[in-house]
């Protein structure tokens, strides 16, 4: 997932938060999720103040129980280093929600994309990675295993608040 709208300036890049509609977006992401019936166990969430404010808002739509991982390495990740964070995950996760940044959150979910997913989702994913971008992949195996063209792309949603 991309981080919702963020504002355009603040005292660092890290310290931009997230524009009124942004949260009102992320809040609907979260809401999406739970109608999809997609539970994340764990959420791996760059420590950028507009990604923890989109992790805080769409987790308001969650179970309890979903553990944060906040992540400085994920504020900076190129898509490689990214894929190692997402590899690191523990075993015992079904389910892994991962907030970051663009262009590492869509170059990332098009190298995961094995290309015979849901075509609607990979048409969409494919035009762009816009802010709020969800990209839902089945992951079959362990998260070891994750690589450049191992996953199946089953959703792709852009949250906007009506």
């Amino acid at each position: 997932m991309r981080h919702a709208k963020a504002v355009g300036f603040a005292p660092s890049d890290r310290e931009r938060d997230l524009e009124p509609s942004g949260r009102r977006d992320a809040a609907a992401a979260g809401a999406w999720l739970h109608a999809n019936d997609i539970h994340p166990g764990m959420a791996l969430v760059s420590t950028a103040l507009r990604t923890t404010t989109t992790w805080q808002e769409v987790s308001r739509s969650l179970d309890d129980d979903v553990h944060l991982e906040p992540s400085s390495a994920l504020y900076a990740a190129e898509p490689d280093s990214a894929l190692d964070l997402v590899r690191a995950t523990p075993a015992d996760v079904d389910t892994l929600l991962v907030i970051g940044h663009n262009p590492t959150m869509g170059v990332l979910a098009q190298l995961l994309d094995d290309g015979e997913g849901d075509p609607e989702a990979m048409v969409g994913m494919l035009t762009g990675f816009p802010t709020c971008s969800l990209a839902v992949f089945d992951v079959s195996g362990d998260w070891t295993g994750v690589g450049e063209g191992t996953l199946r792309l089953t959703h792709f949603h852009v949250s906007r608040a009506d």
